[in-house]
């Protein structure tokens, strides 16, 4: 008799954070959590217990919680700007500081997070 065992894809590092994205086109403030797997990276943003954003990062695409996935460049275009390098957005978020802040008053886009 054998047995085998499911191994489920663990996080290398979860942190809380409070996180603000404020872009003309995207507007979050509240708690969250930021996991950083081996194969990408999952920013999830939620209010009273509910998720209200949730971003996954791989090396070449993000996805949101809608099961949509698009380039970092046209996410850059649609929500940030385009004169951002590709990764910009998983980089910031996987950076290990406990306050990142980044402010672009050209393009009106305020991103800060607050590890606990």
């Amino acid at each position: 008799m054998s047995f085998s065992a499911c191994s489920f894809n663990q996080p290398k590092v979860v942190s809380s954070a409070t996180i603000l994205i404020k872009t003309p086109n995207l507007k979050y403030y509240d708690r969250g959590f930021i996991s950083i797997y081996n194969n990408y990276t999952q920013v999830e943003i939620l209010s009273a217990g509910t998720t209200i954003l949730r971003l996954k990062m791989y090396k070449d695409r993000i996805c949101r919680d809608t099961f949509e996935c698009q380039t970092f460049s046209s996410f850059n275009k649609e929500f940030l700007s385009s004169e951002y390098k590709d990764t910009f957005i998983k980089e910031l978020f996987e950076k290990r500081e406990k306050k990142t802040l980044f402010r672009d008053e050209k393009n009106r886009i305020l991103i800060k997070i607050i590890r606990d």
